[in-house]
């Protein structure tokens, strides 16, 4: 069976099935179109060569969005008050933002999701969605940044009601929009990559039961959500048993699995 119809048995099966099966984040460039096709689900970095409206198969492409962050690099960045900025994070070389600054909603929903749904993205994942625990330290300073991000996320939905949203964890905020969310997703159940020190690394089996309790209680308050572990392995050929013992460990926690490199530069592998 030739690749393209590999990709055309696949896209077919995920059509006729109609749920979540298999998903990919590739923040290069240049994006594959045909060699992602194999994909329900597609995150790409907004600043790539794609134009989601000229995309053709039923692959769905979703715009990356930091929204509790900010890089100097992004167009926006200049618009940004200065007072919003309380902290750093010096691994990714980004800003965090105090996301309960009642402004801040709209300005997401705008400045940052407004330019990639004029280019035609449908769908967006929203990153860094608790990256306000670096500077709120109590009780009611998160619960206070908790309800920036819902209003966040109310505001993203009242100016685009047909946009797809997929979180990065925010567990926390499940409860006031899980009837909104897509998909949720979060890193490493198993494999993972510190970027600090530019390595891959095993993930803690008490962190990994964290996680799975943190499903366990969002499924039970609403069991139509997918969730999607992105799992880390190096590339190479040689490391083919950590990226399909990882395919394998995630599946069977009933969560859809993507593993791939720690940047997210290379096409990984998903269910």
């Amino acid at each position: 069976m030739s690749f393209l119809q590999c990709c055309f048995l696949l896209t077919v099966l995920c059509s006729t099935t109609g749920t979540l099966n298999s998903v990919a984040w590739y923040y290069q460039y240049s994006v594959p179109v045909l060699q992602l096709s194999q994909f329900d689900v597609v995150v790409v970095s907004p600043s790539s060569n794609l134009n989601p409206a000229t995309v053709t198969g039923t692959t769905k492409y979703f715009a990356y969005a930091s929204l509790g962050e900010v890089n100097s690099k992004e167009p926006y960045y200049k618009d940004v008050p200065k007072s919003w900025i309380v902290a750093s994070n010096d691994v990714w070389g980004t800003y965090v933002i105090n996301v309960s600054v009642p402004a801040y909603a709209d300005f997401f929903a705008t400045k940052v999701v407004g330019p990639q749904w004029t280019r035609g993205y449908r769908g967006f994942f929203f990153d860094t969605m608790d990256s306000y625990e670096r500077y709120a330290t109590t009780s009611a300073d998160q619960a206070k940044q908790q309800a920036g991000i819902v209003n966040i996320i109310k505001a993203v939905k009242a100016h685009y009601p047909n946009a797809s949203l997929i979180f990065n964890r925010g567990f926390e905020i499940m409860p006031q929009v899980h009837d909104v969310v897509f998909a949720v997703a979060f890193e490493s159940l198993y494999a993972s990559w510190d970027n600090a020190a530019k390595k891959y690394v095993a993930v803690d089996p008490d962190n990994r039961s964290q996680l799975l309790a943190k499903v366990k209680e969002i499924k039970e308050l609403d069991p139509n959500i997918p969730f999607i572990s992105i799992e880390y392995c190096s590339p190479t050929p040689a490391n083919n048993t950590c990226q399909q013992n990882a395919i394998e460990n995630v599946k069977a926690q009933g969560v859809i699995p993507y593993v791939a490199d720690g940047l997210l530069m290379t096409i990984g592998r998903s269910t």
